[in-house]
């Protein structure tokens, strides 16, 4: 008998919009991919997860609430 796959629930978590913006790092010589937020005041990016899949980027973007649109792209 085979199972059905049962979706992992994602957890919703909160950032906060006036001060951080949603980030992807993409590494000019790997091509690595890091979600994270980068304060708007500071600079500083905070890494929240490796990004290896389409998977992983929509895990990221439903569990904070974000839109593709929303998500800036910094090599």
């Amino acid at each position: 008998m085979f199972w059905k796959k049962r979706k992992k629930e994602i957890e919703r978590k909160t950032f906060d919009r006036k001060l951080l913006q949603p980030v992807i790092r993409v590494s000019i010589c790997t091509g690595e991919k890091t979600a994270g937020f980068k304060n708007m005041e500071t600079g500083k990016f905070q890494e929240i997860m490796l990004v290896n899949s389409e998977e992983s980027m929509q895990e990221f973007l439903e569990t904070y609430g974000i839109s593709m649109n929303e998500v800036q792209r910094e090599w």
